[in-house]
């Protein structure tokens, strides 16, 4: 075996996979396209294996985590490396597979990719149930409001409350599922049952990810986190199971900027501008951390609960944690004299971030 070091980009898709190599510093690129058979590709890596150390990477995408883990296990490296962080030429409008897979191939061995940590089976299965949680809360919101609409558009308007999906509001429905006939009443029938299926479907979401939070590896990290106000099991456990093992993060602001909660900026020479966040990164983090902002509208004050959440933790973790509590509200309420809401609700998500950050970094680390 030669001492060579052989670099290759991977495009993945569902039937096939294109590869790109290059050996050494040359610039003659080989390109081979294989289907997704595991086989075949473990061949190709053994016959390059024998000319050199192979270096390999693939973007993340739906495709998973699954070639990484077959290539790991067979003792060839793989790393799968952030899409949103591959350096793109403006001027370039074309894409095709062997494109693609020669560009990581050449970025790849000049070191400008961003690999991204690789959870395990079990910890990717346990994130992908709390992402389904999110999915189903998503359509049954959609569910409600395709509801209303109907009842709307037949004159049927709710004049019992204020609100809606209230306890007097579902009275009001089981009596219009009752009384209303022909076309419409299928309707509405056939959309109060897909209702019913869903919200027991959530219940069942709820009660699942429930379980995993009072376990290993995820209890003690969970339980730190719901010391800050605004996080309960929900968040906390979308918290840890998105980040992962905190230490991939040096400081809070690396793990600001890979949730996509930092200002964009454009600045050259003199002039200075700063733009809206990035939004790059993890989304259902950005999520979750502006839903916890929004609790921080009320002042800071005694909490029954959040005490009993905080009794039998970590010290240093309560302390970050009644830190986070007085700081945050006192920053939301200044912005909110200032700014937008949504300003300042994402500037006060970006501070939770970095309260994450510090208490996770002071819990024990079993993700």
């Amino acid at each position: 075996m030669q001492d060579s070091t052989i670099w290759m980009g991977l495009d993945v898709h569902k039937e096939s996979v294109t590869a790109a190599i290059l050996e050494g510093e040359s610039s003659d690129v080989q390109v081979v396209k294989l289907s997704s058979d595991f086989n075949k590709i473990r061949r190709l890596f053994r016959r390059l294996s024998s000319r050199g150390h192979v270096q390999s990477c693939y973007e993340a995408s739906g495709a998973g985590f699954v070639l990484h883990r077959a290539l790991k296990d067979h003792g060839y490296s793989c790393e799968v490396v952030a899409p949103s962080l591959i350096p793109r030429k403006p001027g370039d409008r074309r894409k095709t597979d062997r494109l693609d897979a020669i560009g990581l191939a050449k970025l790849y061995r000049s070191g400008h990719l961003t690999p991204v940590k690789v959870p395990d089976a079990e910890q990717e299965a346990v994130r992908n149930l709390v992402r389904l949680r999110l999915s189903y809360r998503k359509q049954l919101k959609s569910t409600k409001h395709r509801i209303c609409g109907i009842l709307y558009s037949q004159g049927l308007v709710f004049r019992g409350g204020k609100s809606y999906w209230t306890q007097k509001h579902r009275a009001w429905l089981a009596e219009l599922r009752s009384t209303l006939t022909g076309a419409i009443g299928t309707s509405i029938v056939i959309e109060l049952e897909h209702l019913e299926y869903m919200e027991a479907q959530l219940q069942a979401l709820d009660a699942e990810i429930e379980r995993y939070a009072q376990r290993p590896p995820y209890r003690e990290t969970v339980e730190a986190l719901q010391c800050m106000r605004g996080i309960k099991t929900l968040t906390a456990m979308t918290l840890t199971t998105e980040i992962g093992d905190i230490r991939a993060f040096r400081s809070p602001r690396q793990l600001m900027a890979w949730v996509g909660l930092v200002p964009s900026e454009r600045s050259s020479g003199e002039r200075e501008k700063r733009g809206p966040i990035t939004k790059a990164g993890n989304s259902h983090l950005r999520r979750i951390l502006v839903e916890a902002a929004w609790n921080n509208r009320s002042k800071a004050g005694a909490h029954l609960i959040l005490n009993r959440r905080r009794q039998g933790q970590n010290p240093e973790v309560v302390a970050i944690a009644v830190k986070a509590q007085h700081r945050l509200s006192k920053r939301f309420w200044h912005l909110m004299h200032t700014k937008h809401p949504n300003v300042a609700v994402t500037a006060v998500a970006r501070e939770i971030c970095g309260f994450v950050w510090a208490i996770m970094k002071a819990a024990p680390q079993t993700v």
